[in-house]
């Protein structure tokens, strides 16, 4: 059921932008509290164990029984399958490593910030993903020629801006059937069953695609012979920018590139912020793009680490970077060296991916908050000698 919920009730309101000195608010704090992102220091895993992946979900996570689970594709195909779980395992399955990011990650580092989930720079993981390749289903219920795109509906249902809906994505027709793509409906992660938070018993998996795009809680496909049009396609997940609220925008599709270091040495409970010791101090972390293989990460310095404005590193200084091609889908691990010496300092790291696009000194600021893939700054005070606490 999908609906416009006329009578608000103190919920539906559209978006809107944070003022001027205004903090995160309550409702900001609840969002922050059942989403989580990935601890940084769990990029050392070159695949993220479940707890510690990102996770977003818009609505409840809905109580699902596997035992009844029944996924169907229907619409504008030659034969509507009707499969239960023990059905699609007994189908050829794939393993394929992807990481997945938000398409809202960095929101909160916006000025003005777009009030939704306050994400940082940890919304992403990586995990291996087991299932029946949608291409495979698609081929079997046969499209009809006038077929143009597909149509994935979830269990979970709720109200965003004032409208009642189930979760629901579509992607074109050339990339859900397309077996090179590897869209996945998956059934297991890291080799066992999707935990509950993560779309058990059934989700898609979008490899180069933004999180939206992979439904979870899958119950349906729909082949449709006219593009998907519902707020999840054309009113939410769009690029906007600042002059008007109701511009149609742009699609959010395929992962910007960005690079992620693991903070060196140990934290300040509090702010975070990393101490070292004076010396060599090892660098490491992962890069990944929706467009193509990561090719370059530089790592320099920059200026202040709230300036957001564009500040340039004084040196870029590449970092070794090994790409493994069994997984094209996955993020890159990446390393260097770097020489610490007494103060305190605010290191960056930029990815360049295959198809020329490098992440920005500057925030490309939208209404949504989506895509902002400017560069991490970690700030690194190092003690004034090695033998310091």
């Amino acid at each position: 059921m999908d609906g416009s919920l006329s009578e608000g009730g103190g919920f539906g309101a559209p978006g809107r932008l944070a003022g001027p000195a205004e903090g995160i608010t309550p409702q900001e704090l609840a969002l922050a509290a059942r989403n989580h992102g990935l601890p940084l220091e769990a990029l050392r895993y070159d695949v993220t164990p479940p707890g510690l992946h990102y996770v977003l979900v818009h609505y409840d996570i809905p109580a699902t029984d596997p035992e009844g689970w029944r996924l169907t594709v229907g619409g504008r195909v030659l034969r509507t399958l009707d499969l239960d779980l023990e059905g699609l395992r007994a189908r050829p399955a794939v393993t394929r490593r992807v990481t997945l990011e938000c398409a809202g990650n960095g929101r909160a580092r916006l000025t003005p910030r777009p009030v939704s989930q306050p994400w940082l720079v940890e919304a992403v993981g990586t995990a291996d993903w087991t299932g029946v390749p949608l291409a495979a289903l698609l081929a079997e219920a046969g499209t009809a020629e006038d077929a143009v795109e597909a149509v994935f509906t979830g269990a979970d249902h709720g109200v965003e801006r004032g409208v009642e809906q189930d979760y629901r994505r579509s992607l074109p027709l050339p990339v859900a059937a397309d077996p090179a793509r590897d869209v996945l409906v998956a059934y297991a992660m890291n080799g066992a069953p999707l935990p509950p938070q993560h779309g058990s018993p059934l989700r898609l998996v979008v490899p180069g695609w933004y999180g939206m795009a992979h439904v979870k809680w899958l119950r349906d496909i729909t082949v449709t012979a006219t593009p998907y049009t519902g707020f999840q396609q054309s009113v939410a997940y769009r690029i906007r920018g600042a002059t008007e609220e109701d511009e149609p925008g742009e699609p959010v599709t395929l992962i910007a590139p960005r690079a992620l270091m693991i903070p060196p040495g140990f934290p300040d409970f509090m702010t975070r912020i990393r101490v070292v010791r004076p010396g060599p101090v090892r660098l490491a972390g992962r890069a990944w793009s929706g467009h193509g293989p990561v090719t370059r990460v530089e790592v320099g310095e920059v200026g202040e680490l709230g300036a957001e404005d564009g500040s340039g590193a004084e040196a870029w200084t590449d970092a070794v970077l090994d790409h493994d091609p069994a997984h094209p889908w996955a993020w890159s691990s990446w390393h260097t060296t770097w020489q610490a010496t007494p103060g305190r300092h605010h290191l960056t790291v930029r990815a360049t991916d295959a198809a020329g696009h490098v992440q920005p000194l500057a925030a490309p600021w939208n209404r949504g908050g989506f895509a902002n893939n400017l560069v991490q700054r970690v700030e690194v005070h190092c003690t004034p000698d090695a033998s310091a606490a």
